[in-house]
């Protein structure tokens, strides 16, 4: 089965989030297929139904959004995914899709010698038992079509973090591939890694477009 793969490198959230929502549209009409979206946003707080928009610590924009949980943090060095795929067409359930892409981020981390794992009750990618988190995951679906997603800690300025309570943690909690590692690591590589595995867990051929 194919499926679109956008790079947009770094952009603006907000021109992202539009688009998702445009593509949502799209693919509900069944007038595109399902699609990767992977991006580097400049600094920003997006803010969950969970939750109200925090005090903010620095002077971030900040983004009231439809997916699940509360606030978190993005900006460069994270690798950002947004999955647009019709899961009533691939017969999925939201609780499988969460378990999918946890699972391809696992085996990214585990590509770059990183342990990591999931936790029962707390969505995302842990380290240690559950004691740092290296990746959050929250979804929206929309007419049976999911979007926002994922955001991988690769490089990551985690002192950014320390500007809100990220997903009602301490902003010690997070970590990122880099801190893991104590080394470099290429965001062309995370990015071709998370591809491969995202093919392989959800027997897609990507096909790189652009937006």
């Amino acid at each position: 089965m194919r499926a679109d793969l956008l790079d947009l490198g770094i952009r603006e959230y907000g021109e992202v989030w539009s688009h998702q929502l445009k593509l949502v549209s799209e693919r509900a009409l069944n007038k595109v297929g399902d699609t990767l979206i992977l991006v580097e946003h400049p600094d920003v707080i997006t803010v969950g139904r969970k939750s109200q928009s925090p005090e903010v610590k620095g002077d971030f924009p900040i983004f009231n959004i439809e997916r699940g949980g509360q606030a978190t943090y993005h900006g460069p060095g994270q690798l950002v995914g947004y999955p647009i795929i019709n899961i009533g067409q691939r017969g999925l359930g939201i609780v499988t899709l969460v378990r999918l892409l946890e699972e391809v981020l696992i085996r990214t981390a585990s590509d770059f010698g990183v342990e990591a794992t999931r936790v029962e009750g707390k969505p995302g990618v842990w380290l240690h038992g559950g004691k740092k988190k290296l990746a959050s995951i929250g979804l929206a679906v929309r007419h049976w079509v999911t979007f926002h997603g994922f955001a991988l800690n690769v490089s990551t300025r985690l002192s950014r973090f320390d500007i809100i309570r990220p997903c009602g943690m301490d902003s010690s909690t997070m970590t990122s591939l880099e801190e893991c590692r104590s080394t470099r690591v290429s965001m062309q590589d995370v990015k071709a890694s998370v591809v491969s595995n995202f093919e392989a867990l959800f027997g897609y051929e990507m096909v790189p477009r652009h937006a």
